[in-house]
């Protein structure tokens, strides 16, 4: 009876394991909205790191996580590292390229929940009187991606978050300046 139970166990990892092989090798998560703003007012709310967190969605998940800047204060080599709650977890953001009013681009080093690294992108595109700004995070997808995506929904729940913070930027962007 033991060996018929280890048989069946054998045979549920193998296909596990094969359900986790099978899944893509890279991911991509992409949320866009259009803003009645011009590009450059929201490369320079994404571009400088200090205004960056005025709208990050991840800021508001753990108020009292601590926060670093390092490097110029916008554009390539700006940094900030991270330390929070379990939802936040740890890690570091850095620009690597930054084109005005089109593209700015980060490496993101996650070190808590998971190690990874990914890139985030946003773009800028006009559209009507406005600005299309879309947010993008991808890279490759590891084993431990793979297999938590059998059971997540990776591309809701980081997208969900990136849907909040264009809505805040939307809203921090379009509301006018008092004088």
């Amino acid at each position: 009876m033991l060996s018929i139970v280890l048989a069946a166990l054998g045979f549920l990892l193998v296909i596990l394991l094969a359900a986790i092989a099978t899944r893509p090798a890279a991911f991509r998560y992409t949320r866009s909205t259009t803003i009645n703003a011009g590009s450059a007012l929201l490369f320079d709310k994404i571009n400088d790191l200090k205004k960056f967190q005025t709208w990050n969605p991840w800021a508001s998940v753990d108020p009292s996580c601590k926060m670093t800047f390092e490097g110029p204060p916008a554009g390539v080599g700006s940094s900030y590292t991270w330390s929070g709650n379990k939802e936040v977890g740890e890690g570091t953001m850095t620009i690597t390229e930054s084109k005005p009013n089109e593209l700015v681009r980060a490496r993101m080093d996650f070190r808590k929940p998971f190690a990874a690294t990914n890139t985030v992108e946003f773009t800028f595109d006009p559209d009507g009187a406005g600005t299309r700004v879309t947010w993008s995070m991808f890279g490759p997808n590891t084993f431990m991606g793979k297999a938590v995506g059998l059971f997540i929904d990776c591309d809701k729940m980081c997208g969900d978050q990136f849907s909040k913070g264009l809505a805040s930027l939307k809203a921090e962007s379009e509301t006018p300046v008092a004088p």
